[in-house]
């Protein structure tokens, strides 16, 4: 997996968990508030209920209740014409489709029920719901309680089905009568049920509200991961024709470089030869021959010098150190600049590319010197800490230069971002410090763990 892909993933990932988590606690607060208002809603509606039917069996009291007390200084058969006129005046009572009275003996007989006569002087005593329970029992039983609320099954006249109701019922004692009226809570539950299906609306809203945000978040997120990658990859195929285009050019100056070294100094050595050669076989002079010889010893030296320019055998043969040290003696009997090489710890022996590294750097930075810097000491110093590592340091009194310019790429300074380059394919770093007016000090420093990296990987010679 490409690491631009799994630094998305992790962009990602983290949003859509946390997205996820809250739809989940929004699904959870929503069933906890819409538990907590059902409660709320059902306890208020029963409570409405009560008061309603407390006042509905208060009005019909009302209605009955001067026939009621005078029966109690009547006889007999007064007091039984007075509960027969109390029963019809009851039974032209209602309220609503579904509100009615209804009177039961304490024995459980049917003596009053306007929307169901046919159940009159029929005892009930006996009768059960559909979950069992005695229903008229339970109504008698509250009511010579003193009276107060029972909730159970009954026929509902509008719809002809089996509802759950709530009763109010009294005791009339003096004429052995529950006298009572109930309301059908099927408005309860369709309130309920309202209330239920808003609060899936409204959760299915919010949810949906949440994936529309997560599906933009993902859609930016993934534009901005891909103009990213797009601008790095621009960057990238920027920086590499850029080098492409310089190693092209590097190695066309070093060409050009061998081609003018080979036809200035080593053909024309072997021109000269071959003129000396050819005139002393003809003359037979020896002089001739000794020039000649001195020649081909000209010649020879000028191949030892390209071919150390190109690779020194001493870095292959005694080390980093001893090939620092004759650079250093080279450049120093070349021009003007007093140099010196010297190296700080205990030498180590260093993997082959670490060698041809830090060599090819020192080059580089005494080319610069030599044609830019105008200095007069030029110090160079290898370093090996305790710690472990490398670390290789080139130090001029020069007249120095504007070192962030210099390593602009487009402007001047491929010395030195070749010295970089060079250091970042084994992953070392370059630190240049340099001014105008105060010289120039270049470091190279490969850290001990990369260094033991590079030893695993490259061994040295």
């Amino acid at each position: 997996m490409k690491l631009r892909l799994k630094i998305l993933l992790l962009a990602l990932l983290p949003l859509v968990a946390a997205l996820c988590l809250i739809a989940w606690a929004v699904v959870h607060q929503e069933k906890e508030l819409l538990a907590r208002e059902r409660a709320a809603v059902q306890r208020a509606y029963m409570d409405a209920r009560r008061d309603e039917l407390r006042h509905y069996v208060e009005l019909a009291m009302s209605n009955v209740r001067p026939l009621y007390e005078r029966s109690a200084q009547q006889d007999e058969a007064s007091r039984r014409a007075a509960a027969v006129q109390a029963l019809s005046q009851l039974a032209q009572l209602d309220y609503g489709a579904d509100g009615y009275f209804f009177v039961y003996n304490l024995e459980g007989r049917v003596l009053m029920h306007s929307r169901q006569p046919e159940l009159i002087g029929r005892n009930l005593w006996e009768l059960r719901d559909p979950n069992g329970s005695p229903t008229i029992q339970r109504l008698i039983a509250q009511a010579k309680a003193g009276g107060g609320y029972v909730e159970y099954l009954w026929r509902q006249p509008s719809s002809e089905r089996m509802a759950p109701k709530l009763g109010y019922v009294v005791a009339l004692p003096q004429w052995n009568w529950m006298l009572g009226t109930g309301l059908y809570l099927d408005g309860i539950q369709a309130a309920l049920g309202q209330l239920e299906q808003e609060s899936r609306s409204n959760v299915a809203r919010t949810l949906w509200l949440m994936g529309g945000i997560a599906l933009v978040a993902l859609l930016l997120i993934s534009a901005s991961g891909l103009a990213l990658n797009l601008s790095e990859q621009r960057a990238a195929e920027h920086k590499l024709r850029a080098l492409a285009h310089q190693v092209v050019r590097l190695q066309e100056d070093e060409r050009a470089h061998l081609a003018r070294e080979l036809h200035d100094g080593l053909s024309q050595h072997l021109v000269a030869i071959k003129l000396l050669v050819e005139s002393a076989q003809r003359d037979g002079r020896a002089e001739v021959l000794r020039q000649a010889a001195q020649r081909l010893g000209d010649s020879l030296n000028e191949v030892r010098r390209i071919s150390h320019r190109l690779r020194p055998a001493l870095l292959d043969t005694l080390g980093l150190p001893a090939a620092l040290a004759h650079l250093a003696q080279e450049f120093a009997e070349s021009g003007a600049v007093q140099a010196g090489a010297t190296v700080q710890g205990s030498p180590k022996p260093l993997p082959e590319v670490v060698n041809t590294v830090l060599f090819r750097v020192a080059q580089e930075a005494l080319t610069n010197v030599a044609k830019h810097a105008q200095a007069q000491h030029l110090a160079l110093a290898l370093e090996f800490p305790e710690a472990g590592g490398v670390a290789m340091r080139v130090l001029d009194d020069g007249r120095g230069f504007d070192a962030e310019a210099a390593q602009d790429a487009s402007g001047p300074g491929i010395g030195l971002r070749n010295m970089r380059e060079r250091l970042v394919s084994i992953g070392g770093l370059l630190e240049v410090q340099s001014r105008p007016g105060h010289g120039t000090q270049i470091e190279a420093v490969i850290a001990a763990a990369q260094l033991a990296r590079l030893a695993r990987d490259n061994p040295a010679p």
